[in-house]
């Protein structure tokens, strides 16, 4: 009797998916250990919104925990196949944009700037283009970057019930440029509109408590605040 389907065919294909899911499990526990260092950093910074004398130390212990998932990264680039960076890349993209909105904020807590993409992708052991393989591409650090204005959002106002009157007015001028740039771009990638949507929510937060501490007269700025809220009054 004559076979019409030739069962090596499929014994073949489980060989492929058996290779595929081991791929993909390995991958995945390679990403949870980064997950739990992002966490560890994640914590170690969350002392920012309570005692701000503790802002440098915090961004040393973050900072050896960042350069751990440098050496992760490494293991994820070694485990995906070349040419396959997107095929796989779902398990990593929100950790990645998590690890870059973490070193923004070190970043920033330490000089006061933006980050660049290139010296995040350094600090990850990544590289900038994606011809040169396993990359930080570019739509994860401009995320990554959107969620360092909600953070700041919520820095802004503890800075002000820790004392600290003067913090929020840098922290709006800092976002108010962020603003400005994100503007320039045509976005077209669905997630990254609407998460920059939001940071219109994250600028008007900030402005509130600046005006709230400046009409108080809290900051330096509150005198000149106070004397043009005036003048209509007087006239």
């Amino acid at each position: 009797m004559s076979h019409f389907v030739n069962m090596e065919v499929f014994s073949n294909y489980q060989k492929y998916i058996d290779n595929e899911q081991e791929l993909r499990e390995n991958i995945r526990i390679v990403v949870r250990e980064i997950e739990q260092l992002s966490k560890e950093a994640t914590i170690k910074l969350q002392v920012i919104h309570s005692d701000l004398s503790k802002i440098g130390n915090a961004c040393g212990l973050a900072r050896k925990q960042i350069a751990a998932c440098a050496e992760k990264y490494q293991k994820l680039s070694a485990l995906v196949p070349a040419g396959q960076y997107y095929r796989y890349s779902d398990h990593w993209t929100y950790i990645t944009q998590r690890l870059v909105f973490l070193i923004a904020l070190v970043i920033y807590l330490e000089a006061g700037f933006l980050v660049a993409r290139e010296t995040a992708a350094e600090m990850l052991g990544l590289k900038i283009k994606q011809a040169d393989g396993f990359h930080l591409d570019i739509e994860d650090y401009l995320l990554g970057i959107l969620m360092l204005a909600s953070e700041l959002s919520r820095f802004a106002t503890n800075s002000v019930t820790m004392g600290d009157y003067e913090r929020p007015l840098n922290i709006s001028h800092f976002i108010g440029d962020l603003n400005t740039g994100f503007r320039l771009l045509n976005l077209k990638n669905d997630g990254l509109r609407k998460r920059f949507d939001a940071l219109k929510y994250d600028v008007k937060k900030i402005e509130e408590v600046v005006y709230d501490v400046s009409i108080r007269g809290l900051s330096s700025a509150g005198g000149e605040q106070k004397e043009q809220k005036a003048e209509p009054v007087e006239s």
